[in-house]
């Protein structure tokens, strides 16, 4: 009986939130982003947990254990290829599921704790891909972690002490990997624990629609027509990540990550991964050394605060046609930032992407606020 009523309860709440849940009739396939970013979460935990029985965290045996899983393991190519593309895929889901959030006015209350959430998500996998990237421990990881971890020397009184931490030492050695090894197996688990309160939250508030109306009245059952939906962009999905994988899986990497790591040579310029590239282009711009961490920091906490400095009444940009312009200036901006960040810092780079990123902050902080005042709201009678 009690087997019963829990398996009734199950089924009840697998109806409710898979099956009848009320979704807006208009969505548009810019909505299967989230179930796409899903799927990477998913083929980088299960990707990363077959990897780590073959990996080895220590500095003389990283590398080595990395080609003994690419040559020697059952289809231990496609594992590490499927992994280290998978972050990249990862990456692009959530960079075009924020810019559809930022365009059709997510952000907008009562959305505002979905948002939220949403970008927490977004900073713990920053943080995880870059302790991935490092246990690799080629040539760019390694003094991408010297680098990277430096920055926090910035920081008065404290901040030698947090470097100190993160290495489990006085540079970047085998307490380093240990750590970054431990962390990055962890995080995933925590990243599906947050996503799992984001879909909640959504579930509580409601999808938002292009429109950005309210949709009480116009809503259909998510299966089948949306299953199908999400279906479809799945299939496109792993068509562009077959791509990567079988035909071009070193192109997103950095050559010097199959040169095993020497703290006795620098590499010529050291750069991080592509989807770091943004934020490394404002901190380069800034030529105080804290004023760069904290723009760094800024750059992904300044989406935090949208759902409080918004002032605009309509949600979608489809009828704002002034957003719409800044909108995809901003996007432009971002590529010019990531170009930026791969550029060797010296002139006219430098004057570049200190334009881009005065834009960058301006967009959330000035814009965003402001332009609420000056547009027109045409009001029913």
């Amino acid at each position: 009986m009690v087997l019963s009523i829990k398996n009734n309860t199950f089924l009840s709440f697998v109806s409710d939130h898979l099956v009848e849940y009320p979704t807006p009739s208009n969505l548009t396939l810019f909505w299967n982003y989230g179930f796409l970013a899903a799927m990477c979460l998913v083929v980088q935990i299960v990707t990363g947990i077959a990897l780590a029985m073959h990996y080895t965290p220590h500095i003389d045996l990283a590398f080595l254990s990395v080609e003994h899983i690419m040559r020697d393991i059952n289809y231990g190519w496609l594992l590490r290829y499927t992994h280290a593309n998978g972050a990249s895929m990862f990456f692009i889901t959530v960079f075009i599921h924020i810019g559809r959030g930022l365009y059709y006015g997510s952000y907008i209350q009562p959305r505002a704790i979905v948002w939220i959430f949403g970008v927490v998500i977004l900073i713990l996998m920053m943080a995880t891909a870059f302790l991935g990237y490092v246990l690799v421990w080629g040539q760019m990881s390694f003094w991408a972690a010297t680098v990277i971890t430096n920055f926090f020397t910035a920081f008065p009184i404290v901040g030698d002490k947090i470097v100190t931490l993160l290495w489990g030492g006085f540079s970047v050695d085998n307490a380093t990997l240990n750590r970054f090894f431990s962390l990055h197996y962890l995080l995933p688990f925590l990243i599906a624990g947050v996503v799992i309160i984001h879909m909640a939250a959504v579930h509580i508030d409601g999808s938002n629609n292009p429109l950005g109306i309210a949709s009480h009245v116009d809503k259909i059952s998510f299966f089948p027509y949306f299953f199908i939906k999400d279906a479809l962009g799945l299939v496109g999905g792993l068509v562009f990540f077959s791509y990567w994988i079988y035909y071009s899986p070193n192109t997103l990497g950095h050559p010097d990550n199959y040169i095993p790591a020497n703290p006795l040579v620098t590499p010529e310029h050291i750069v991080p991964e592509w989807y770091f590239l943004f934020a490394y282009a404002i901190l380069r711009s800034i030529p105080n050394k804290l004023l760069g961490v904290l723009a760094l920091f800024a750059s992904l906490l300044v989406l935090l605060v949208l759902p409080f400095v918004n002032t605009s009444e309509v949600r979608s940009s489809l009828y704002r046609s002034i957003h719409q312009k800044l909108f995809w200036l901003l996007v432009i901006d971002f590529i010019l930032l990531s170009y930026i960040g791969q550029a060797p810092p010296e002139s006219p780079f430098i004057e570049i992407g200190q334009i881009a990123s005065v834009y960058y902050f301006a967009y959330f902080l000035i814009l965003i606020p402001l332009l609420g005042r000056f547009e027109k709201v045409l009001r029913l009678a």
